[in-house]
């Protein structure tokens, strides 16, 4: 039986971070994977997805350029060439990771593994011929899944997950999009972009619901604006495939509606993939289908780790790639921080983007505090006006007693880029103050967050 150090379940951006960062301390390193290097994250996930909306943004572009002084002839979308281009990146990128495989000299282990008692791995190749592995460690990334609905069977044709989406041969006529998270407004705005009429349904109050009530309501003007309809607190009751669409009964506030479309996307969120890997034969406790570990990604069971989707924090590649790094260097003896989870920093890339990081206002109102709340219009910003993309705003929330950053808020132009700056400035705790004493440039979209925090605390200049 071959042993390592530590073998890695997974090739994700927790799974093949863990590797690396394993490799360059020392350790002798293998990692199993049973498709393509990378994850959903790369293959299907994060990196394709930003590549339609890029296509999208420029085709966007394109016609309002009259907006800009610019006349072009019409501009249409080649979807073929676009999802072509989304492919590509993928594949550039897979090869990025063959390439940091090789560079840290980490076994690349091709197959269906299985976690055994006894620090083992059980690998099935695609010939049928299993294999065993052994090591200290094995940390298990082997991320999430689309969740399908009883009422709303994926069959990866007419009802598709974002995994179809991201490959499909030609575009379709409409398209209804059930749920308005991350992954469905991301699609809503492609699809709208492109000309494709999207009906989007969500069963919350408001569209990406987990985000402050003010953002929510920004982006679904901005989707209305753009022709997008809308329906929140509805639900699918039930679906049915015929002559080549997809109808659905829908409920609604105002009653029971019938809706048809030639393509439904399904994306209404993730499961863990714990089932099938071994969990249950070597005693490693689950609870409501995550995988139950302490701070450092330690399971139950001495030796065994998890890390990513599988486990309780956010499920969002760039937590699966901290909580790899903070799980092997404790590996190592090191003293690595545990993650906080209120200063992860989530996005959504959507045409306004949004990101946030910290408490809502709503939530910062039940936990108690006392808040001071800023609020800066990208409307009121010379590079936004610039630009020509003046819709959403800065939002920050500060505890009254403390100045203490609390969260804060942002849907706009290039709003993704900015978050790590206030991220970072509440990981470090730095009060209200410390943030208007620091000089941003002019113009530019960043000193917004400048400008949110001094309309907090009555200062603001130039509102």
């Amino acid at each position: 039986m071959t042993s390592f150090d530590i073998i890695v379940l997974g090739s994700g951006p927790g799974g093949y971070v863990a590797a690396i960062r394993a490799s360059q301390l020392g350790f002798h390193v293998a990692i199993v994977e049973k498709d393509e290097l990378g994850g959903v994250c790369l293959n299907w996930g994060c990196i394709p997805t930003k590549a339609l909306l890029k296509s999208a943004e420029v085709l966007q572009y394109a016609r309002s350029a009259e907006d800009y002084g610019i006349q072009i002839k019409k501009a249409e979308a080649d979807f073929e060439k676009i999802i072509s281009r989304s492919r590509d990146i993928t594949k550039k990128m897979n090869n990025g990771i063959q390439f940091l495989m090789k560079k840290y000299k980490i076994t690349v282990i091709t197959g269906y593994g299985k976690i055994k008692p006894g620090k083992r791995i059980e690998v099935t190749d695609n010939e049928g011929k299993i294999e065993e592995y052994q090591a200290q460690h094995i940390i298990i990334a082997t991320g999430a899944k689309a969740r399908s609905l009883p009422n709303l069977p994926i069959d990866g044709e007419k009802i598709i997950s974002y995994k179809e989406a991201l490959n499909l041969e030609k575009a379709p006529k409409d398209i209804i999009i059930v749920g308005a998270g991350a992954i469905g407004c991301e699609f809503t705005y492609f699809f709208q972009s492109l000309g494709i009429k999207v009906t989007l349904i969500e069963l919350a109050k408001n569209i990406v619901p987990q985000e402050d009530e003010d953002v929510s309501k920004q982006l679904k003007k901005s989707f209305e604006k753009m022709g997008v309809t809308i329906h929140t607190m509805s639900r699918v009751v039930t679906s049915k495939i015929q002559s080549g669409s997809v109808e659905l009964f829908v409920s609604t506030p105002s009653g029971e509606v019938k809706m048809q479309a030639g393509l439904v996307l399904s994306a209404i969120g993730i499961s863990a993939n714990i089932d099938n890997i071994g969990l249950e034969y070597s005693g490693i406790k689950t609870e409501r289908g995550k995988t139950i570990t302490d701070e450092f990604y330690r399971t139950n069971v001495e030796g065994y780790y998890a890390i990513g989707d599988i486990t309780t924090g956010i499920a969002l590649a760039h937590v699966a790639s901290e909580e790899a790094v903070v799980c092997i260097e404790k590996i190592a003896g090191l003293s690595p921080t545990p993650i906080i989870q209120n200063n992860i920093p989530k996005c959504t890339y959507t045409s306004p983007e949004i990101a946030s990081v910290g408490m809502t206002e709503k939530e910062a109102k039940e936990a108690g505090y006392e808040i001071l709340v800023g609020k800066y219009p990208f409307s009121a910003s010379g590079k936004a006006q610039a630009l020509g993309h003046t819709e959403g705003f800065v939002k920050v929330i500060f505890d009254k007693k403390y100045d203490e950053l609390l969260g804060a808020h942002l849907i706009g132009v290039n709003v993704t880029e900015m978050i790590g700056e206030i991220a970072l400035a509440k990981n470090a705790e730095l009060t209200a103050h410390e943030i208007i004493n620091t000089i941003h440039p002019h113009p530019s979209i960043s000193e917004a967050v400048k400008e949110a925090v001094a309309m907090a605390y009555g200062v603001a200049v130039n509102m």
